[in-house]
């Protein structure tokens, strides 16, 4: 409950104060009583009318008038707040000064959503509670706007402190006036009774017509009431102010209504989009990877992109980057189970054209109308190369370690959902030091700009940026994205954007020790005597014992069903990875060896010394892997 001085929509200006009576006056004192515009005092004369005249019909007519254009300016403030607390806020605004010199907010804690039942007890707290500033109050030289302004009720020395909670009793005054629903006299039975209840014990409220207690009510239930107060120096509350009130209090209360039916869908699309994509990226052997992801607007949270990193066997990575049509929750869904789809194929270690063949037959089975882009790549740290396919998506950009940034030449490919159609991959060299550059078209096309443009604009970009760096570094991963979505102009978010950067580092040739082996009973002492010697190359002796026993048991089980020859690996980098493939698809699993046993207790050792350990079925076998720690771990 802060201060928020603003100006005060279709408001005339106040009646003079007792500092400034000697200005003339611009209106006669009868407008000067109406809403707009409260008189300095309650008596006759401030109507325009001596005692025995009776009112003047004119008078009344423009203080109606008035009241009318103030109940619609109002409204209108209250109708533009989106979320609660503007809503409250054009309440307090618009209220305070000229409808009353101070106004007291409560709402249900917590507010109920929609159709769920509240909770139980029923409890009101303090919102806001805004007051017009006493001019006393203020040293004198002061602008009349800062005069005016309207200010946060202090509890310690405000005519009418409040309690910051207040417990709704069953059956209690509070609780009937509550029900009843219309506004009520602050000096009415109900009310008298109503008010102490609210505010808390002790609490003054003024006499008289001074006060009014209007209840809000949603579209099913009241889920608060606000307190509208006027002091001494104004005419009191008329009858046709419980009006004014009531439309005040009902506007206020179906806004808050939809504001909180906002927050809680806007909330489930914050919660969808973030849970289709990846919490975070991967940080696999030999390339570094960043992402950005960006909505459409503030009104359209969830769409269709999105982008993935998936660790596959031998040290390579899938990079994944898709667009679903649309922006709804159905595009998002959709999106999600195509992110699942090519999840499993990758894991299937199926060629990139293969990945897009069956995303394609996959929306074709969600539904006819199921469109898609995507591009699928495969990095391999060893070879220093990736392939690349592409169903109808923008190409990717490859900024080299010099500054030169490439539009790959990709096969463009029909988009996925429309069947019938073949994919192609291409093979391309993936030198150490460049960054690949994954998007969705929102980045490179909007109303304003066709995608080649935007294509043309994004090569430039990064070209400019690795110059900031100078020719022998790449510039920082993290930043690159930032300074890429710098890129986008105002009118350019007409879609949401899906950034995937992956710097490639490769493995150099001299941290890569590769055999191959016959399945036969000398392949594991074979397999013990190699990686020895690529220890001792490498300087990792303090690991011989420890690796010799690990992959002389995986080579033992891989020789043992094996028909074709075995693969043996040994990767260093930060850590030391070792990778035994065979032809048999038949994934190892570890069990508990009886004591009697002659076998069975490979895998539990690879367990108890390896730091990590998997095994993954290809299209041609499994691969069972293991990491240990080199020095410094």
């Amino acid at each position: 409950m802060t201060e928020h001085p603003t100006s005060h929509e279709g408001r005339q200006p106040l009646a003079a104060r007792p500092q400034e009576r000697a200005r003339p006056r611009q209106r006669d004192t009868a407008a000067a009583s109406a809403i707009p515009g409260p008189a300095k005092g309650p008596g006759p004369a401030a109507a325009g009318t001596s005692p025995a005249a009776g009112p003047d019909p004119q008078a009344v007519a423009r203080r109606e008038g008035d009241r009318l254009r103030f109940v619609g300016a109002a409204t209108r403030r209250i109708a533009r707040g989106i979320d609660l607390d503007e809503i409250v806020l054009g309440l307090c605004r618009a209220s305070v000064p000229t409808f009353s010199d101070a106004i007291l907010v409560y709402l249900r804690d917590p507010l109920p959503v929609g159709d769920e039942r509240p909770v139980h007890p029923f409890v009101l707290r303090l919102r806001r509670s805004d007051r017009l500033r006493l001019s006393d109050e203020l040293p004198d030289g002061l602008p009349e706007s800062e005069r005016l302004r309207p200010a946060f009720i202090d509890p310690q020395t405000d005519l009418t402190p409040a309690a910051e909670l207040c417990e709704v009793r069953p059956g209690g005054a509070l609780a009937e006036v509550l029900r009843g629903v219309r506004p009520v006299f602050g000096d009415s039975a109900a009310a008298r009774a109503a008010l102490p209840e609210l505010l808390g014990a002790g609490r003054t409220v003024p006499s008289g017509h001074r006060a009014i207690l209007a209840p809000l009510r949603g579209r099913r239930r009241v889920i608060g009431a606000a307190v509208f107060l006027r002091g001494t120096e104004r005419p009191p509350f008329e009858a046709n102010d419980l009006l004014v009130a009531a439309q005040l209090a009902t506007h206020t209360a179906l806004g808050i209504d939809k504001a909180v039916l906002y927050g809680r869908e806007a909330y489930i699309a914050d919660e969808l989009q973030r849970t289709m994509l990846p919490d975070s990226l991967p940080q696999p052997t030999g390339v570094r990877l960043a992402s950005r992801y960006l909505p459409a607007a503030e009104t359209a949270r969830v769409g269709g992109d999105w982008y993935d990193a998936i660790p596959l066997p031998g040290s390579r990575v899938a990079l994944v980057v898709g667009d679903v049509m649309g922006h709804s929750m159905t595009s998002a869904a959709i999106m999600g189970q195509l992110r699942t789809t090519a999840q499993t194929l990758a894991g299937l270690d199926l060629p990139p054209q293969e990945v897009l063949h069956h995303l394609d037959e996959q929306a074709q089975r969600l539904g006819s109308d199921r469109m898609a882009t995507c591009l699928y790549a495969v990095y391999d740290p060893v070879a220093h190369r990736i392939t690349i396919a592409n169903a109808g998506h923008p190409p990717p950009v490859l900024l080299h370690l010099g500054g030169r940034a490439e539009v790959l030449r990709v096969p463009p490919g029909a988009p996925i959902g429309v069947g019938g159609v073949d994919f192609e991959a291409v093979e391309l060299d993936a030198p150490a030091g460049a960054t690949l550059l994954l998007y969705t078209d929102g980045l490179v096309e909007s109303r304003l700009r066709d995608v080649w443009t935007g294509i043309e604009q994004l090569r430039e970009r990064l070209a400019a940026t690795a110059r900031l760096t100078g020719p022998d570094h790449s510039p920082p991963l993290e930043a690159l994205c930032d300074d890429v979505l710098d890129m986008l102009g105002p009118g350019d978010r007409d879609d949401d954007i899906a950034l995937l950067a992956a710097r490639f580092d490769g493995i150099a040739p001299s941290d890569v020790a590769y055999w191959f082996l016959e399945p036969e009973d000398s392949a594991p002492g074979r397999a013990r005597r190699l990686a020895r010697r690529a220890l001792s190359r490498w300087g990792l002796e303090d690991l011989s014992d420890s690796v010799e026993l690990l992959v002389s048991e995986v080579v033992t089980n891989a020789v043992r069903y094996a028909e074709r020859p075995v693969t043996l690996r040994l990767l260093r980098t930060d850590i030391l990875r070792c990778e035994v493939g065979d032809d048999s698809p038949q994934l190892p699993r570890q069990r508990r060896a009886r004591d009697m046993d002659e076998g069975g207790r490979g895998l539990f050792l690879v367990n108890r010394l390896a730091r990590r350990w998997g095994a993954t079925r290809l299209s041609t076998g499994k691969v069972v892997w293991f990491e240990m720690p080199t020095r410094g771990q």
